[in-house]
């Protein structure tokens, strides 16, 4: 406003990360399968050199061999100070020719066990290359190495009649890319979070931590708007932009929340019964996502059919067949 400088370029990173993580994913695997193999051809190439440097060896090695033994044979046995030095020269060289025998057989059995792979070989973990790429365990200065390693630069410009992000890609050796992204407009929230997830993750923040439900949302198979695995940062994003309170272990207290386990010891029966129970209909639960817990609340343990519940359990353990002195015992034989 000052100096009557045009404004500055500015734009949602997160859509730029996503079409420059695509781009290298394309441009990097059918090199990298390439590569492999042509590593794997190498590395069984070098070997086969190393065998041939090791067989010449060995036939040096019994030359040496045979020389001593010719010149040991042709000393005059009176003279015993040569005739011990040249038994001392034969016994090194048929060591020498011991020790590089083994080393062939070594290597022999070392490259029978291995096998150069093929192009085929390397097509499914290609295919596993992007699931590695979003996996949240994956490093992240080893993505970013990568990208160093391939890209020199990236040039952002905005075409404002298009309502575009174009980017253009210098990759390492001279190559251009042009990418065209739409521009996210002010409001425009990208990939949107199901509203199932949210909902879901509202009500198992009444009873767990953020680590535990990114792991139930996992198990469960579910992901992000835009395809990610759940961590516990993605979690909390979600919560603030919803306004999902976080768990915390008083408030669940004061307000009643309970899981599965919690709730079967409050009333003081086992876990598979108070499942059963709330399968059949008789006790109000929330069951979210199917590798998370159940959540209920206190009240829904107080009611009629809940009491009902607990009343058939201790009638049916009260009425057990218990061992008395009147039983008659049957002995089997073994034969």
């Amino acid at each position: 406003m000052d100096n009557g400088a045009p404004r500055c370029i500015a734009f949602g990173g997160m859509t730029a990360d996503d079409a420059m993580a695509k781009e290298i994913l394309r441009v990097v695997q059918p090199a990298a399968m390439e590569a492999a193999v042509l590593a794997s051809e190498e590395k069984a190439h070098k070997q086969d050199e190393v065998l041939e440097a090791l067989q010449r060896d060995l036939e040096a090695a019994r030359y040496g061999a045979q020389r001593a033994q010719r010149q040991y044979d042709a000393t005059d046995p009176e003279n015993r100070l040569v005739a011990d030095e040249l038994e001392r020269r034969w016994n090194q060289a048929l060591e020498r020719v011991r020790e590089i025998e083994r080393r062939i057989e070594e290597h022999t059995n070392h490259h029978d066990s291995m096998s150069v792979p093929s192009l085929q070989d390397f097509e499914h973990l290609a295919a596993d290359l992007e699931s590695v790429w979003q996996s949240p365990d994956s490093d992240i200065r080893l993505k970013k190495a990568i990208v160093r390693t391939l890209i020199h630069e990236v040039v952002v410009d905005v075409d404002a009649e298009r309502g575009e992000l174009i980017l253009i890609i210098h990759w390492k050796g001279g190559a251009h890319t042009e990418l065209r992204l739409p521009r996210r407009r002010r409001g425009q929230n990208g990939a949107q979070t199901s509203k199932d997830i949210v909902e879901a993750v509202r009500i198992l923040a009444r009873v767990c931590s953020d680590d535990w439900i990114a792991a139930a949302l996992n198990r469960s198979g579910f992901h992000t708007g835009r395809g990610n695995y759940w961590t516990r940062e993605r979690v909390v994003s979600l919560r603030t932009y919803y306004e999902i309170p976080r768990y915390q272990a008083e408030r669940s207290e004061s307000e009643g929340w309970m899981n599965l386990g919690q709730a079967a010891k409050h009333i003081g029966i086992s876990d598979r019964t108070l499942r059963l129970a709330i399968q059949r209909g008789e006790i109000e639960a929330e069951h979210p996502v199917s590798g998370g817990p159940w959540v209920l609340n206190r009240s829904a343990l107080h009611t009629e059919a809940s009491l009902r519940l607990v009343e058939r359990v201790r009638h049916s353990r009260r009425n057990l067949t218990v061992p008395t002195s009147k039983q008659v015992n049957f002995d089997f034989s073994n034969t």
